[in-house]
This record gives C-alpha cells, structure tokens and sequence, in this order.
C-alpha cells in the first residue's frame, strides 16, 4: 500500500509539473506577443526616453508590489500582461534608433535571443538537470552588473559599457537555466511568476545583445 501511494504522489507530482510547465510556456508566447505589439505602438508613437522611463518605471512597480499578491489568482494575468506590455512599450526608443541606423540589428538580436532561450530551456527540460545551484551566482551577478551600470553612468567607458552588455548575456542565460529547473524540480510552482521570470530574462538578453550587435556593428 505505502508503495503504491508512493507511486501515485509521484505519478501526480509529474502531472502538476507537466501542468506548469505547459502553462508558463503558454503564457509566456502570449506575453511575448503582447508586448511585441506594444513596443510597435511604441515605435510608431516614436515615444521618447522620458515617456519610456515612466512605462519602466510603473512595470516595475507592478513586478515588485502587485504581481506577488495577485499571482494566485485570476487577477494576476491581467496585470502581467500590464507589467509585460509596458516594458514592450518602454523598449520604443532604443527600437527606433536601432532601426533607423540598421534594422538588421535588431532582427539579429531578436534571432539571437530566440535561439538562445530554446535553446537553453530545451536542454533544461531535457535533461531535467538541478541548475539550482545558479541562483547566487545569478542574484549576485545582477549586482554587481548593476552597480557597473551605475557607475558607468558618470564613467562612460566603451570597454565597461561592453563588459556589462556581455556579462548580462550570461546571468540572464543562467537565469533560464535556473528558473526551468526551479519549475522542474519544485523551486517555483506559480506559472505566473515563472513567466514573468522568464519574461525579464528574455527582454533583458534581447536589450544586451542589441547594445552589443550595435557597438560592434559602430551604431
């Protein structure tokens, strides 16, 4: 009896896994989507630094304030996609620049990003390897890069601008890795924070190699 109540908890353990797995992935194309129209409306609006600061801004707010305690329920899909849209719109100007100098740019950067992300999340729920041993080197990566980004605010040095872009690239692929073996082995268990994790993964990413494309393109 006990060895088969063993096998029916792990036989449900799989499904809820296989559950939040589908509905994160589900999710995340739908935000993707969204917020792939937003940054067009962004785009067409031809929004400056300032309007696209406050979008970040009030994105981040939701992140921090609302998502967490709307995530277990209905109401939280509707402010991730608030939160997700927003930062598509916030993503305007640096689109526009891009765009206007060389497109290719940023269909390089968003290729790039797409086969990065499958790629690195394909072989997670492959191998269903515990990649959870990443998190502090991802928390602590995303402070020191963060404080290298401030700093470089008053240094303005090409090489750290370059540095900080290429180290991003890593954190954030280290990151994929970690939150897809947190939904695997039972760290996260809420697809709606999961996607929004994923989400910030991918947006970052994409802005890093876009900045990096451009400075060794000479943009």
């Amino acid at each position: 009896m006990q060895m088969n109540s063993a096998v029916v908890r792990s036989q449900q353990a799989i499904l809820q896994t296989n559950k939040l797995i589908r509905n994160t992935y589900i999710l995340l194309s739908m935000t993707l989507l969204f917020s792939g129209f937003t940054a067009f409306l962004g785009v067409v609006a031809g929004i400056g630094s300032g309007v696209a600061l406050v979008a970040d801004i009030v994105a981040i707010g939701l992140l921090w304030f609302v998502l967490p305690r709307t995530a277990n329920s209905g109401a939280g899909i509707p402010v991730l996609f608030a939160f997700t849209g927003l930062l598509g719109f916030g993503l305007g100007p640096i689109l526009n620049f891009y765009l206007a100098v060389n497109p290719s740019i940023v269909m390089t950067a968003l290729g790039g990003t797409g086969v990065i992300f499958l790629g690195l999340s394909g072989y997670a729920l492959t191998t269903r390897k515990d990649f959870s041993f990443l998190g502090g080197f991802v928390m602590v990566g995303m402070l020191v890069v963060l404080g290298a980004a401030i700093l470089n605010i008053f240094l303005g040095m090409p090489a750290l601008f370059l540095a900080v872009n290429a180290a991003i690239v890593m954190i954030m692929s280290a990151f994929i890795l970690w939150q897809t073996s947190n939904m695997i082995h039972g760290g996260e268990t809420n697809y709606i924070m999961a996607t929004a994790g994923l989400f910030l993964s991918i947006l970052n990413l994409f802005q890093a190699l876009l900045q990096l494309l451009g400075a060794f393109g000479n943009e």
